[in-house]
């Protein structure tokens, strides 16, 4: 059975094609990843079967009484309130239910019997929905699926103005897994999630009885969870049974097979051309020309099978610093509280470090005291001599109106136009990207864009928060073997162990480091 139909949709913005006509079914039951290189339109597709976007062309189709439920990268939290607060908001509906049933009570006290009667009936009905949905144990269940997703770490009674957006990306699929609507759509779930966590929504996806359709970058996590792939690349949407890794198998047959028919059809072009320009003087063979001709302008001919630019990523090395890039003493970072006990570590020379542990206990805080951005509650940082690092932040600013092109540029003004540009296109970005604003980019687009800064600057140590989130998985491959090739220093936060452990000499876990109970 269909719950959701995609027949025909044509979109683009500008001159730009994101999708041309495309067609699509979700049947019950059915576990979609939605996969494709950043910018090809994945999310762009989820915004138009929810109806944030109308498309050029085609329709959307859901069948009756399904609920959607859409998690996206620029979902918001209501202001003013606390995390638990909000995530009560999901039994919104359960709780208009239980005013209409105090009502019914309070009325009955001056109704006739036949009007007690009916309402008695209404008020049977829904408490029947009251009791099925949960509703008198919707604080416990608030506290599991919180739990689950680490919120418990921060706190629910934390205000949500004051949360990272890591945090607030929490918040906001916590309540959507609350709502338990009929169809989930998630995009990017995995981001600022640790281990621990991705464990519980990977266990909670593979349980849950309707359909979802997921974009992730994350394979390990589309390999457990789903069971259809649907690829977009080059405005179109194609669909492959099995998990991630049987998609790979057989796209890469298609490829091949795709390439051997072009040059095939190019050879017999080749041959046709070259009889016909041999033949068409001659006047004996002017009709077998003629013919020849006649069959070339009739063949459907087959376009070359394109390929997405790649990224190419090499960091540029300086003369080594001191034996200890960074003596820390007696450290203690937070905000307004303090989040560790007193640390004392040492980074040494040519030491690659992941740094890893739940979230919400300050490693991205750490990362951010250790550079002098923000101040430690006690204790002491020092650098080492000829320290030169490169620093990627997890997030960039949501409203960053620069175009790719004067993000880079401004920083590295002695570069021509055309230097900029060229090493933005190194880092697998469109002539498209590199004119658009930040803000409109992609997260994967726009963490390229970041990363081009960092590559472009001669460094010996790299601090990198969450380099992946966003990141396509050739993008993803390609740092890594940039980082497993850079002969510097690394300090790394990281929850894909696929992806650092063949490079990392030590892992450090915030968790030894921290006051708060994990």
């Amino acid at each position: 059975m269909s719950v959701l139909d995609v027949r025909n949709v044509t979109h683009g913005f500008g001159a730009r094609a994101i999708l041309e006509n495309v067609s699509f079914r979700l049947l019950k039951g059915e576990h979609v990843a939605l996969i494709g290189a950043n910018g090809e339109g994945k999310s762009t597709f989820l915004n138009i079967i929810t109806g944030k976007l109308m498309p050029d062309e085609g329709t959307v189709e859901w069948s009756k009484r399904v609920t959607v439920g859409y998690l996206d990268q620029h979902s918001a939290l209501k202001a003013g309130t606390t995390i638990r607060q909000n995530l009560r908001l999901a039994f919104d509906d359960l709780f208009k239910m239980e005013q209409e049933l105090l009502s019914l009570y309070e009325n009955m006290a001056t109704a006739d019997d036949d009007e007690v009667n009916k309402m008695m009936e209404d008020a049977a009905d829904i408490q029947t929905i009251l009791d099925s949905s949960g509703f008198y144990i919707i604080d416990s269940k608030i506290e599991e699926v919180a739990n689950g997703l680490g919120l418990g770490d921060i706190g629910l009674d934390k205000p949500v103005d004051e949360l990272s957006g890591g945090q607030r990306t929490k918040v906001l699929l916590t309540k959507l897994l609350l709502q338990n609507p009929t169809i989930l759509l998630l995009d990017e779930p995995t981001n600022y999630l640790d281990e621990n966590h991705i464990q519980w929504l990977t266990n909670y996806l593979q349980n849950y009885e309707n359909a979802f359709i997921l974009i992730s970058h994350d394979i390990p996590f589309i390999n457990n969870v789903c069971n259809i792939i649907y690829h977009v690349e080059n405005c179109a949407l194609t669909r492959y049974v099995g998990n991630y890794e049987e998609f790979t198998r057989i796209y890469e047959l298609n490829k091949a097979k795709e390439e051997r028919e072009y040059e095939k059809q190019q050879k017999e072009i080749g041959k046709l051309e070259d009889f016909i320009a041999r033949n068409k003087a001659r006047v004996a063979t002017r009709g077998m020309a003629n013919s020849r001709m006649k069959q070339l302008e009739k063949m459907d001919i087959l376009e070359r099978p394109r390929d997405k630019p790649k990224p190419t990523f090499k960091f540029k090395e300086t003369k080594a610093p001191s034996r200890f890039l960074i003596d820390a003493k007696d450290l203690v970072i937070g905000y307004d509280h303090p989040l560790t006990k007193p640390l004392n570590f040492q980074v040494e020379r040519n030491k690659k470090i992941a740094l890893v542990g739940v979230n919400g206990l300050g490693k991205s805080t750490l990362l951010k005291t250790m550079l002098g951005i923000i101040p430690p509650i006690s204790g002491s940082v020092t650098f080492g001599e000829n320290v030169a690092y490169g620093y990627f932040e997890q997030e960039d600013s949501r409203n960053n109106t620069k175009t790719a092109l004067d993000e880079v540029w401004g920083e590295y003004p002695s570069l021509t136009n055309h230097e900029v540009r060229l090493e933005l296109a190194r880092c697998g970005l469109t002539t498209e990207n590199i004119t658009s604003m930040m803000k409109v980019l992609s997260g994967g687009e726009n963490a390229k864009v970041r990363l081009c800064k960092i590559l472009l600057k001669e460094l010996n140590f790299l601090i990198l928060d969450e380099p992946t989130n966003h990141l396509d998985p050739e993008a993803k491959d390609e740092l890594e073997k940039a980082l497993r090739e850079f002969k510097g220093t690394i300090l790394l936060v990281s929850h894909e162990p696929y992806f650092y452990e063949s490079f990392v000499t030590d892992v450090w876990n915030i968790e030894d480091f921290t006051t708060k109970i994990v």
